[in-house]
């Protein structure tokens, strides 16, 4: 059972009117609280199950655990000191995002995924921003104005103290408020979908080189382009900014390299 049908759940429970006969008063009551704790717990492990997928992800992008191996219940029920159920949706997550393959009657294994994968995932994202941007150009209220800028003082703060880890946070926001100013829904989600299945990539891309002032000056560029309006400026610097090309991708690739030779 997931979240949603957890919250459903709860929702029931309180929506349990008691009856006007006394003697099945306490009855009536003892149901609604088994479907509010049984609701209670069932949220509890969604949460957890988010809190391992996204650890995995990163260990598997890190090559903290190899392409190829078996992403074992019993040993990760261990590792993160809980039951069997929530791991077992933490890895159908993994599946859903194409981080592990399931195969019959063998279990879960990672998905390898390839050099020409990613820089695919990466050219889809470039259209899906620059189209994000040029639509919030026409579009941007003042109220997203002022929260792009907040998200754009976060990066600066964070680039500020050479945190990767803040700057990676308030860069997620940054792209997800021009997600939302495009003012298209579902072009929205689509962007936020694949954000976060590129999520461990660019975290990595942080921490190559000089890569996070660079990506602060490109936000401010897009933040600047997306205020004058000018479809063309918006386009050229969001694909600039996504591309992993030339030295960003080089630079990806060390860095890709540095984390599995420290993850073996």
């Amino acid at each position: 059972m997931g979240l949603d049908q957890a919250e459903r759940l709860c929702a029931f429970a309180e929506s349990l009117t008691l009856p006007e006969c006394d003697v099945k008063i306490p009855v009536y009551k003892k149901i609604r609280l088994v479907f509010k704790r049984q609701g209670a717990r069932i949220r509890g492990m969604s949460r957890s199950a988010d809190a391992i997928a996204d650890a995995l992800e990163n260990d598997i992008v890190a090559g903290k655990i190899a392409p190829g191996a078996r992403l074992d219940e019993t040993v990760l029920s261990a590792r993160f000191g809980v039951s069997r159920t929530p791991v077992r949706e933490a890895l159908q997550r993994l599946t859903s995002s194409g981080f592990a393959e399931q195969r019959p009657r063998r279990g879960t294994f990672v998905r390898k995924v390839s050099l020409r994968e990613m820089v695919e995932m990466f050219e889809v994202m470039a259209e899906l921003e620059a189209l994000s941007a040029r639509l919030a150009a026409r579009r941007l209220s003042r109220e997203q104005a002022a929260a792009l800028e907040a998200a754009l003082a976060s990066c600066a703060a964070a680039a500020a103290t050479g945190d990767t880890d803040a700057y990676y946070r308030a860069n997620e926001v940054f792209h997800q408020l021009i997600y939302s100013a495009s003012g298209n829904r579902f072009l929205a989600e689509q962007a936020r979908q694949l954000q976060a299945r590129l999520q461990p990539y660019r975290r990595l891309q942080l921490r190559a080189g000089d890569r996070m002032r660079q990506s602060l000056a490109e936000h401010r560029a897009i933040v600047a382009a997306i205020r004058s309006g000018e479809a063309t400026r918006v386009d050229a610097e969001v694909r600039s900014h996504i591309m992993i090309q030339g030295e960003k991708f080089t630079d990806l690739m060390a860095r890709l390299d540095e984390e599995e030779t420290s993850g073996a």
